[in-house]
């Protein structure tokens, strides 16, 4: 087993001349698997029911003479000229009616019976031409589905929301009390009076929002069924992800995967974006229960869509790249390979600049090549959390609804804030769904669940009562699956294993903090509730006006376990404050700069895989610490100190 090592290849931007001398530069580099033919349909299919594989046959024998595999794209993430000049109803169109042109990508409408039909003809075209073929190391369906476009309000994307809701709820009268359509006088009389929630005078029904949210990613998802299901079994599928993603329900599409893989592309310009980019990775090692997985696209250095387009140093290519495989990546690939001389992501950085051979981009591509080799060991290696986050894109989704107290809740935001101590101490967490078998873990957070079903309710009460440690954020346990509110008062689902009761919602505007008993006077921020304990204990008190004397942070005992709740925003440090002292009595390991099995000056990220341990210093000085093993990465004994220059890595075996 070898670490997969590449990037996206688009060779009919150039000819044979070229293809030859790619394939020789990506075997310099210590290339072994091209993603091929994402975006090459108009060749593929120059007229409809008219296929031109030849091409694309004789890439893929070339590669694979040179011992090359390859990630095979089915082509359809972007429909050609003709397609969208015969069915022009199959461009998507918004919310207010537009209708959107041909000119980009994914100018489609997810509900397009014609849309679904084409891609599963050309899907099946590649799969009698391609399955059999010794190079094919996996398939790779569509690609970033809703990256552009996640929605579509067109009248075939209309009928078929009316479909998926008769199939939800059965009866128009179950859909009108699941949307509590007597409110403003919405009440349907029958399915056909359903629209998407197109643009409209004022706030439009948040349930229908809601349904609408769970449509549109199911119906992405149909389309990736529609063409998996012309794939012949024996190879692995896929489809690329975009991180921690709002749009798509990610549990449910990962379920349907042989391997994920995600698309990430970190900030250089950001001294922080190693964290979001360790959260995002730990997210795709859990969707399919710690099953490695694949980073299919990284920027070599530079994107070409920010504001200002910042390159990645060496060092930040190196420690991001290295910092994946920790996090439980078998691979490390890239957009691009080649870099395009035309289009709109020529100014996209690529494995192979525009300077060709001698430029420094492929220097380093070649240099990480040999190093990302001597990692083949860890190839297949898992992860061993005790620490569970629990992720709900209904929740996510129902949060982000309009008309609450706040419009500035962001679900993304706040789990980055408690992921941070998590991170800062070298604490290996997995994310989970709400029905996920939680006894594995010593401490379950949960930094938002606004949406809260009975049987969510039932899975945290028995982790509890059973001897867990749970900890939720504020604004939880509100509303029922159809983003009613539960009856009996705040904090809803959750009042009797939180043991407190919300009287109101205290929301603070942006820019304005008041104070908690938090390590003396601790400033929070966007979000305060006038609380009551009924069963639990004050563990700390809003010291501002109105809500002086108040709880703020609560404990309570339930069954064999205990219960926090955090009614406010804290922000990474003090979630920190909070956080260690449970982590402590929950058994919790930790290393961390003032204690632990090996002492880590803050900004150095150690991760566990398996047997190996990756030490990864994000900061710009040196670093020396106490550990032994085998390095990997440049083959030498560590007999109990290891030291580490700024922005340098190591990976010890036993």
């Amino acid at each position: 087993m070898t670490m997969r090592y590449g990037g996206d290849w688009n060779p009919e931007q150039w000819g044979p001349d070229t293809w030859r001398e790619d394939v020789r530069l990506m075997r310099q580099a210590g290339v072994n698997m091209i993603t091929l033919g994402v975006f090459s349909w108009a060749r593929l299919e120059p007229a409809e029911g008219v296929y031109d594989l030849d091409w694309l046959a004789e890439i893929v024998d070339l590669l694979w003479s040179h011992g090359i595999s390859v990630d095979l794209a089915t082509g359809t993430a972007s429909p050609p000229a003709w397609f969208v000049r015969k069915y022009p109803q199959a461009l998507p169109v918004t919310a207010e009616g537009v209708r959107l042109e041909f000119g980009s990508r994914q100018h489609y409408c997810p509900s397009s019976p014609d849309f679904r039909a084409a891609t599963v003809a050309l899907a099946t075209r590649m799969a009698e031409r391609f399955a059999d073929h010794p190079a094919l190391a996996m398939w790779h369906i569509s690609n970033e589905y809703g990256d552009h476009v996640t929605e579509c309000f067109c009248a075939a994307s209309a009928a078929d929301f009316r479909r998926w809701l008769a199939a939800r709820y059965g009866t128009v009268e179950r859909l009108n009390h699941a949307w509590g359509t007597d409110f403003w006088a919405q009440r349907y009389t029958a399915f056909e009076e359903v629209e998407p929630p197109r643009a409209a005078p004022g706030p439009t029904n948040p349930t229908q929002r809601l349904d609408w949210r769970r449509f549109c990613s199911d119906t992405l998802l149909d389309c990736y069924r529609a063409e998996r299901a012309v794939l012949p079994p024996g190879v692995p599928v896929t489809t690329n992800f975009m991180s921690m993603m709002r749009d798509l329900d990610y549990w449910k599409w990962a379920a349907e995967e042989d391997v994920v893989s995600d698309d990430a592309y970190p900030d250089p310009a950001d001294p922080a974006a190693h964290v979001t980019a360790a959260m995002n990775y730990d997210l795709m090692r859990s969707l399919r229960g710690g099953q490695p997985w694949l980073l299919l696209e990284q920027a070599p250095s530079a994107v070409s869509w920010r504001e200002v387009n910042v390159p990645k140093t060496d060092a930040q290519y190196r420690l991001g790249s290295l910092q994946a495989v920790a996090r439980g990546a078998d691979g490390v690939l890239h957009f691009q390979w080649r870099a395009s001389v035309a289009g709109a992501e020529k100014w996209h950085s690529a494995m192979l600049p525009h300077g060709g051979e001698t430029s420094r981009g492929y220097q380093r591509t070649v240099a990480f090549g040999r190093e990302l080799a001597r990692l083949a060991p860890v190839v297949g290696a898992r992860s061993t959390a005790h620490v569970a986050i629990v992720l709900d894109w209904d929740s996510w989704w129902a949060l982000e609804l309009d008309e609450h107290p706040s419009q500035l809740l962001r679900w993304r935001e706040l789990v980055r804030a408690w992921y941070e101590p998590l991170w800062n101490m070298n604490i290996a967490v997995d994310f989970v769904p709400v029905d996920a078998d939680l006894t594995p873990y010593r401490l379950v957070l949960a930094p938002n669940l606004y949406l809260t079903t009975d049987p969510t309710r039932a899975n945290l009460e028995s982790y509890v009562a059973g001897g867990g440690r749970l900890v939720v954020g504020f604004f939880s346990g509100l509303v029922d699956a159809n983003d009613h509110v539960h009856p009996g008062g705040y904090p809803g689902a959750l009042r009797a294993l939180l043991g407190v009761s919300v009287d109101e919602f205290w929301p603070l505007p942006a820019g304005e903090s008041a104070d908690i008993s938090l390590d003396g006077r601790y400033p929070v921020t966007l979000w305060r509730e006038w609380l009551s304990a009924t069963t639990a204990e004050v563990e700390a008190s809003y010291l501002s006006a109105p809500l002086a004397g108040r709880p703020a942070i609560t404990r309570n005992g339930f069954g064999a376990g205990t219960a926090w709740y955090i009614s406010t925003h804290l922000g990474a440090d003090g979630l920190d404050s909070v956080l260690r002292p449970i982590l402590d009595a929950a058994g919790v390991h930790r290393v961390g700069p003032d204690r632990g099995p090996v002492v880590v000056p803050p900004g150095v990220e150690l991760c566990r895989r398996g047997d190996f341990l990756f030490v990864l210093n994000h900061t710009p000085d040196p670093v020396t610490l106490d550990v032994t093993g085998h390095e990997l990465l440049t083959d030498r004994r560590v007999d109990g100190t290891l030291h580490l220059a700024g922005s340098d890595a190591a990976v010890l075996a036993p």
